[in-house]
């Protein structure tokens, strides 16, 4: 049944951003790397759940952010995510524990002190992860090197997990960090 609740959640997720290939890569992405890391870090069934559903619908604040603030600033998805993630989330038969808890993760997922658990930490560091890629990409060598420093940085403030780690590290060529 989980593996049905998944792939619901992410059809629902396509069609609330249907038209709009650049948030959908983006949460696809999130999703795949969350998925990637909380299985190599040997999460049990609930919490690879949590952080696949979570990764799914971690940025569904961003449409209500950009209508009523005209900005997709993480605090802002933080405040309007949570009450549009439950809303989606009541449809598919999800324990309302495990659906307060995503909603949590979804109204902090751009606040990186007081990480609280291991699903937290995961979303974060695939957020990161595609952030990175994303919005930082070198243009030339003295950029590359300046992406370098900033990308070892969001490694020793941010990263915790062996695999999200061993991912940001083999990614940008961080090896010698």
């Amino acid at each position: 049944m989980k593996a049905e609740q998944i792939s619901a959640v992410c059809f629902a997720m396509l069609e609330y951003y249907a038209g709009d290939p650049k948030r959908i890569q983006h949460f696809l992405k999130v999703h795949a790397f969350a998925k990637l890391i909380a299985e190599k870090e040997n999460l049990s069934e609930k919490d690879c759940v949590i952080i696949e559903i979570a990764a799914l619908v971690h940025d569904i604040g961003i449409k209500n952010a950009e209508l009523k603030y005209h900005s997709s600033m993480g605090k802002y998805q933080e405040q309007e995510g949570p009450a549009e993630a439950k809303a989606l989330l009541e449809k598919f038969n999800i324990d309302a524990k495990v659906i307060d808890r995503i909603c949590y993760l979804v109204g902090h997922h751009h606040t990186y002190k007081a990480i609280d658990g291991i699903d937290y930490q995961i979303l974060v560091e695939a957020d990161f992860l595609v952030n990175i890629y994303e919005d930082s990409l070198p243009k030339s060598s003295a950029a590359s090197i300046l992406f370098k420093i900033f990308a070892a940085s969001i490694l020793f403030k941010i990263f915790k997990t062996r695999t999200g780690i061993r991912l940001l590290k083999t990614m940008y060529a961080l090896e010698n960090v």
